[in-house]
């Protein structure tokens, strides 16, 4: 017996968790729960099928980041946080929406970051990529040139942690853009509806580590339909 999901494509997943309200209660129990993380024991029977995570043994390796931005873009709010993992793995990927005005007009946007260690497969199911992890488009990515370009250019950037940090385009459905990169040393997903507010990632987005400190000034709204997948 194990507490694993099991998808009819990937096989064992870690249990996804999403808060079915958002408020600042629910991102300190969010926090809570990352924090608590517990010590990776060698001696643990892992899952099946699924990826060693990261060895959490050593006290020098900080836990998945719950990324948002913050500064929040105008108008808008923090609509659902969600994590990935059990009591035995911890937590293994974290997932934080957000929700405002387009950045092109016409209409809301949704924006959904997910921080993730390998073999997760949290930012693919939403980006609605084939695999669990981005890798592979990343090299064709970082290989192949863009026209007029000696090398390739990143479409999309941001600071997490106070780092730059590169996102590339990867394949999505059309109602989407999704973008993949690496900070921390884990994979970072940021994903919009629709399609077009991923200019919104054009723009000087900042990204924050709300387990490291949560802005009592952060804003909330209603709960996110990406992030519970009611759409």
């Amino acid at each position: 017996m194990h507490s694993a999901w099991r998808c009819p494509h990937c096989g064992p997943v870690a249990p996804l968790h999403v808060a079915e309200h958002i408020g600042p209660e629910i991102v300190a129990s969010t926090v809570e729960r990352i924090i608590a993380d517990p010590v990776a024991d060698p001696t643990v029977d892992r899952v099946p099928g699924l990826v060693d995570r990261v060895d959490r043994a050593d006290p020098s390796t900080p836990p998945v980041p719950l990324w948002c931005p913050w500064p929040l873009p105008s108008a808008w709010t923090i609509t659902g946080v969600g994590w990935a993992g059990d009591d035995r793995s911890g937590v293994r990927a974290t997932a934080v929406a957000c929700s405002g005005p387009s950045p092109l007009g016409g209409g809301p946007a949704d924006l959904v970051l997910v921080a993730e260690e390998p073999g997760v497969g949290l930012g693919a199911r939403l980006a609605g990529t084939t695999g669990i992890d981005p890798g592979p488009e990343l090299t064709d990515a970082l290989t192949e040139a863009g026209p007029g370009h000696a090398e390739r250019v990143a479409p999309a950037k941001v600071t997490a942690g106070g780092h730059p940090t590169p996102l590339w385009a990867v394949k999505s459905p059309t109602d989407r853009s999704a973008y993949a990169g690496e900070a921390r040393g884990i994979w970072l997903y940021a994903i919009t509806w629709p399609a077009s507010a991923g200019y919104l990632l054009a723009e000087d987005v900042v990204l924050h580590d709300l387990a490291e400190w949560t802005p009592s000034e952060l804003v909330y709204g209603a709960p996110s339909p990406y992030l519970h997948g009611r759409v």
